[in-house]
């Protein structure tokens, strides 16, 4: 049985559905995320479940009960936002032990918990410092550790790294992942950055006015979206309308714009004219200079437009002989390059006959 299951849950605003008839299940122990643009309905939803708002339709099991109508303060379930919401007035040892004290729990219990709680988070230094002394990331330590404290069923998440400044929100994301093992409590994290979600999750569910759009492991998602609006939002990715020539269980033969027929993997529920787009992702574009005599298949002549050069990766933008733009990336491998081709270089394009996709409108 999952630890969370969300049933036929709808939340109307006037006449604006904010979460359209969503289900989905949560096991226990699950690092589970909720990604969408903003106004997609995510935080709308895990509003329900941490009690702030109540759905006008569906159900909100935990561990099997209808969990709607019982108070927020009264469910086993905490929440971190973005903003902190710690108590000014109070030290980082008072506001961890907040939620122990409310509980009724006796002087040396909230030691021992306040004491265990400061270690994981790497604060035990810092007990008696006030938030105004603390930077945002020991900020944002000291909000985990008291919505862990007293070991909630779950730990509800929103946008909690928002706040952060980069190399900072990629060292608090490996240190939520070690926290994630370590308690063993269930996170349901909402964030609208793609990359944050690929690095953190177990399973993602990404959202889109309202309603889910794909629910699956990060690799998954990336590599085999459900659709244009997945394929679109999460990563980057060369999108191309074409049209199905052929389809069999092995392969789909397209007629891709600017590009001619293309040859992609078989597809379930895909049909001869059918209409969309053929997806590949820029690092599985490869570009190199251009010799007549190397040609495989499938393989076109462009010349490089722009380059974005970022350190580690460098992104071309290719403009084919035929109209057609592509994004490739490559990786900055080789000591003391900047870049690897220059502007109106010609390049040839290709890619691994499994890499693109079909993706139906």
């Amino acid at each position: 049985m999952p630890l969370l299951e969300i049933r036929n849950v709808t939340k109307r605003f006037d006449n604006f559905t904010a979460v359209d008839n969503i289900s989905l299940s949560i096991k226990a122990g699950e690092f589970f995320t909720l990604l969408g643009p903003s106004g997609c309905g995510k935080t709308t939803l895990l509003r329900m479940i941490a009690g702030f708002d109540a759905p006008d339709a569906g159900q909100i099991l935990l561990d099997g009960e209808d969990i709607i109508g019982m108070p927020p303060e009264k469910r086993p379930i905490h929440t971190v936002f973005q903003s902190y919401a710690l108590f000014p007035h109070m030290t980082v040892a008072g506001n961890i032990a907040f939620p122990l004290k409310m509980a009724g729990k006796t002087a040396n219990q909230i030691k021992i918990s306040v004491n265990e709680a400061l270690e994981n988070v790497h604060l035990s230094k810092f007990a008696n410092r006030y938030p105004h002394e603390l930077s945002g990331g020991q900020k944002q330590r000291v909000a985990f550790a008291r919505g862990l404290i007293n070991r909630p069923r779950l730990l509800l998440l929103d946008e909690p790294l928002g706040a952060l400044d980069e190399k900072l929100r990629q060292d608090m994301q490996m240190e939520l992942i070690n926290l994630q093992k370590e308690v063993g409590v269930t996170f349901i994290f909402i964030t609208h950055s793609q990359n944050e979600a690929l690095a953190l999750s177990h399973r993602i569910a990404v959202m889109n006015q309202g309603a889910v759009e794909q629910i699956d492991e990060p690799s998954k998602i990336y590599s085999c979206p459900a659709n244009r609006f997945v394929a679109n939002f999460v990563g980057k990715i060369n999108l191309m309308n074409a049209q199905v020539l052929e389809a069999t269980a092995s392969h789909l033969t397209l007629k891709v714009d600017g590009l001619g027929t293309v040859t992609v993997p078989g597809k379930d529920d895909v049909k001869v004219n059918d209409e969309g787009v053929m997806a590949i992702r820029p690092e599985q574009v490869k570009i190199a200079h251009y010799a007549e005599n190397e040609r495989p298949a499938p393989y076109c002549i462009g010349k490089v437009q722009d380059f974005l050069y970022i350190g580690d990766v460098t992104t071309y933008i290719i403009a084919l002989d035929n109209g057609v733009h592509l994004e490739a990336l490559l990786p900055n491998s080789t000591p003391g390059l900047a870049k690897l081709f220059e502007i109106n270089d010609t390049v040839a394009v290709n890619w691994l006959p499994d890499s693109a996709q079909f993706l139906k409108n």
